[in-house]
């Protein structure tokens, strides 16, 4: 018997790496030393840094990966599993600086993997840092025919002096909420329910395009704009909103002492929220702790900057509202306004 009779086929793995060096090239940066293949990813720390402080992080992109394999759209998990990561690394000031990921299935296809990887190298465009390595594991009987897994692993520098810890957060802060393209990759089971129990046909068309690629839509990634916010202002700190949406996320960054309060109405809410609120009847307090509702992002900064924060993201594309206040803890760390 051989590997291959057992389910492994080590010269289509061999293959598939072949084909993904060109997609790695596509994010080089000066700092990588060495190519894909090897035992491990060689990157300089880059010049400049006095104190650099390496910030690392790692994440999945959970239940979606389910809806995405249903529908065979492969490329976009790719750029949600990059966006996952190095959205919580900028958290700290940190510049994303390489990224690593984890593909695992109990059959190899090629052209899924290679598209799952070209959403990877995408996602990495996007965010500045060089895909340097990863990890294609072929396990039968693992997986069910068609399915696989993803994690992905970032790391990032920043110098000690300018690491975001939420220290700088005062009362009076303003929180401002940057749009996110959708669901991004959080409240997938809940959505898959959804679907399931009301039997949503996903090719329908809801705002123009079928209702599988708003649900779908990869995550946007911040970190152009967080990295140029934190050059041209003062940022207090920064949030990405994940799971448990905006109530569990943005008081991450804010210090013990201290509340938010923030209102649902200073943004206009993506029709796909609402869309999920109505077919799956979900109470607006659970909407809340479930999904962003069209926040992914948030910085908290002086009353000041505001409104030249909001000009600078929306430079880059990023719709901004100020969403909140920082006060004193009193009732509550977190309210929301209900009126």
């Amino acid at each position: 018997m051989t590997y291959r009779d057992a389910g492994v086929d080590i010269d289509r793995g061999n293959a598939l790496v072949d084909r993904i060096k060109p997609l790695a090239a596509l994010t080089r940066r000066p700092e990588v030393l060495s190519g894909l293949g090897g035992f491990g990813g060689l990157f300089a720390v880059p010049a400049g840094y006095r104190e650099p402080v390496l910030v690392a992080a790692t994440d999945g992109v959970g239940t979606k990966l389910k809806l995405a394999q249903q529908t065979g759209r492969h490329a976009e998990v790719g750029i949600d599993l990059v966006a996952m990561c190095v959205n919580d690394v900028v958290v700290t000031g940190a510049e994303p600086l390489f990224f690593l990921d984890y593909f695992a299935t109990g059959r190899l296809d090629n052209d899924v993997a290679e598209a799952v990887i070209s959403g990877i190298a995408n996602g990495c465009e996007q965010a500045g840092c060089a895909l340097i390595g990863g990890e294609t594991a072929e396990m039968p009987g693992m997986y069910p025919d068609g399915e696989y897994d993803l994690a992905g692993f970032s790391v990032g520098a920043v110098e000690r002096e300018r690491v975001l810890d939420g220290s700088r957060v005062r009362g009076g802060d303003v929180v401002l909420g940057l749009a996110a393209s959708g669901p991004h990759a959080n409240g997938f089971s809940l959505i898959r329910k959804i679907i399931e129990t009301r039997r949503v046909d996903l090719d329908a068309t809801f705002e123009g395009r079928p209702l599988v690629e708003s649900l779908l839509a990869p995550t946007t990634i911040y970190v152009a704009a967080a990295l140029e916010l934190q050059r041209e202002l003062s940022v207090h700190a920064f949030a990405h909103v994940t799971g448990g949406g905006l109530e569990e996320n943005v008081i991450r960054v804010v210090p013990a002492g201290l509340g938010i309060d923030l209102d649902p109405k200073a943004w206009p809410r993506p029709a796909i929220f609402d869309w999920l609120q109505r077919e799956g009847r979900v109470a607006p307090d659970e909407m809340l702790r479930t999904f962003n509702c069209g926040i992914g992002f948030c910085v908290v900064l002086a009353p000041a900057d505001v409104d030249g924060a909001a000009r600078l993201c929306r430079a880059r594309g990023i719709n901004a509202w100020a969403i909140g206040r920082v006060r004193a803890a009193g009732d509550g760390r977190v309210r929301f306004q209900t009126d």
